[in-house]
């Protein structure tokens, strides 16, 4: 289960020119929000695609310096489609805001869904973060190929971060518009049942097979080795689980103690997070049969097989 490859080296130092257009290719834009937090780091990459017309991917929060910047960069330019990677609201809540404005048709991977359904008494912890309500007006599917602007973009699932994750990769390029399945700033939140750590692993193997080494996240700055970056992200999803299982062999019985052990100085906010990354580990471990895991009312008991 471990790996070889190395740790992932995060880009911590993005200086993000909030409400600025920043230009990383030629037909690739983008625009930053100011709703930078300890999820968002710097605040969510919006992109304009394409040339003399555009697509708009991930426009990000209702916002009305986000939409006035935006507004500024598309320069009268028509927008033939807005794209979303995937349907949390730091991405997703201008979408109809845009749709409405611009005439445009909403594209994306389908409604927001969860990984698997609900347990009894569960409660999703990111339930408040997702667009539940918002419907595409086209469901992009894996591997079809779309008119972005006047570029054209290929389509890939990558479910993991969320069901209907979705990345794009721009033809006859090597660029890749990730998301938030990699990025250079931090390793991805998985949430279960919002997420999927099964999936996640899946998709990060695809994004390592398609044909792209430049990647622009949805939040901090652009990867020039995209491939190598995601297959670090890997490697230290790995070390998690074989942390995981070593805590459980240590005498943890709880996700409480197994995330003492492994953050044992975190600030709070840290702690939160890694306790749902944690959970997402412990499901795909046990869907392996390398953990035994007892769900209660009051808490979940863990043990080795």
């Amino acid at each position: 289960m471990a790996s070889t490859s190395p740790a992932p080296s995060y880009q911590t130092d993005f200086a993000p020119q909030t409400g600025e257009p920043v230009p990383l290719a030629p037909g690739v834009v983008r625009v930053t929000a100011p709703n930078a937090s300890a999820y968002t780091f710097t605040g969510t990459n919006s992109f304009l695609l394409g040339h003399e017309r555009l697509a708009l991917v991930d426009p990000g929060p209702l916002d009305d310096a986000h939409q006035a910047a935006l507004r500024a960069a598309m320069d009268g330019r028509q927008v033939t489609a807005i794209l979303l990677t995937h349907t949390h609201r730091d991405h997703s809540a201008a979408a109809d805001f845009w749709r409405r404005e611009l005439g445009a048709p909403l594209w994306f991977g389908g409604r927001h869904r969860l990984s698997r359904p609900l347990r009894r008494f569960e409660i999703n912890p990111i339930r408040k973060s997702c667009d539940w309500e918002l419907v595409p007006d086209r469901v992009l599917t894996d591997g079809e190929t779309i008119a972005a602007g006047d570029l054209s973009v290929s389509v890939h699932t990558t479910p993991g971060h969320c069901a209907n994750h979705l990345v794009f990769g721009v033809s006859g390029t090597e660029m890749l518009l990730s998301g938030d399945h990699v990025m250079g700033w931090n390793s991805t939140l998985v949430a279960v049942p919002d997420g999927s750590m099964a999936d996640y692993f899946a998709s990060l193997d695809k994004v390592i097979g398609l044909p792209y080494r430049r990647y622009f996240p949805a939040h901090g700055g652009s990867i020039d080795e995209g491939p190598a970056h995601a297959a670090a992200l890997k490697a230290h999803r790995e070390l998690r689980n074989e942390q995981v299982l070593n805590a459980v062999r240590n005498g943890a019985r709880s996700i409480g103690t197994v995330v003492d052990q492994i953050y044992p100085r975190q600030a709070a906010r840290i702690r939160f997070a890694a306790r749902m990354t944690m959970m997402a580990h412990v499901e795909y471990l046990e869907g392996l049969g390398a953990l035994k895991v007892r769900r209660r009312i009051f808490g979940t008991r863990l043990s080795l097989p």
